[in-house]
């Protein structure tokens, strides 16, 4: 998993040379003024697109689902901006025993699978470069946080199933929060509309652990990543 981790980080680097360039450019032009100090609160709505992971013989799935975020955004001048950032959406996840290649014993093998409601809550402070081009500002940011996931339940449904010989059973397992840490990348475009209020366009990607909620599965330890499209609206101060 840590060669796909090292995948996902590259778009991150790549946007932050690609942001630094342009800053460069704008400080080379002479008579161009530089970018004021600005600070916005901005509320945006996205898609939290979830990937799987596998590991320690059990198969994790969370569910994709739509969300929202408030950032509070000052930026300085085009090499320093920071942010802090909350956002909230469904993060419902399937565990089940992971699928095996060997063949069955002839006393019977089993399988087990169980899903958790549960809210994600995701906390960051990100750094932020950007450039003014008119009424456009592109952008570009990294930074690290932590995702909790509460489950909406104290207990869930785990079916357990004899593959041989047809036969389920239900019983409940205790479910707990989980707490991890996060690395986020993105860029985006704010686009001024009037003078104080404009649309944000992003993109963010979020790179940690696959979280532990019930007991019945052990956990995956496996990174995983999710992938956020979002649109929103800002209000500089």
């Amino acid at each position: 998993m840590q060669s796909k981790a090292m995948q996902t980080s590259r778009p991150m680097a790549f946007l932050l040379a690609g942001a630094l360039a342009m800053a460069a450019a704008a400080r080379a032009q002479v008579g161009v003024p530089h970018s004021v100090s600005r600070t916005d609160v901005a509320v945006s709505l996205y898609g939290a697109f979830n990937g799987t992971t596998t590991g320690s013989g059990t198969a994790q799935s969370p569910a994709n689902a739509a969300g929202g975020m408030v950032e509070l955004r000052h930026i300085v001048n085009p090499l320093f901006g920071f942010e802090a950032t909350y956002s909230f959406n469904r993060a419902n996840q399937s565990y089940a025993t992971a699928p095996s290649t060997a063949p069955c014993p002839s006393n019977g093998c089993s399988t087990s699978s169980g899903s958790v409601s549960a809210n994600a809550h995701e906390f960051t402070g990100d750094w932020v470069v950007s450039l003014g081009i008119g009424s456009l500002r592109p952008f570009a940011l990294a930074g690290v946080g932590a995702i909790v996931n509460a489950p909406a339940s104290g207990t869930s449904t785990v079916v357990t199933c004899d593959q041989t010989h047809a036969l389920c059973s239900s019983a409940s397992s205790p479910t707990s929060t989980s707490t991890k840490p996060v690395f986020v990348y993105g860029a985006g475009l704010d686009w001024g509309l009037l003078p104080h209020i404009g649309l944000r366009f992003q993109y963010r990607g979020n790179l940690y652990k696959a979280p532990d909620l019930i007991g019945a599965f052990s956990s995956t330890n496996a990174f995983t990543h999710t992938a956020e499209p979002m649109l929103g609206a800002y209000l500089r101060f």
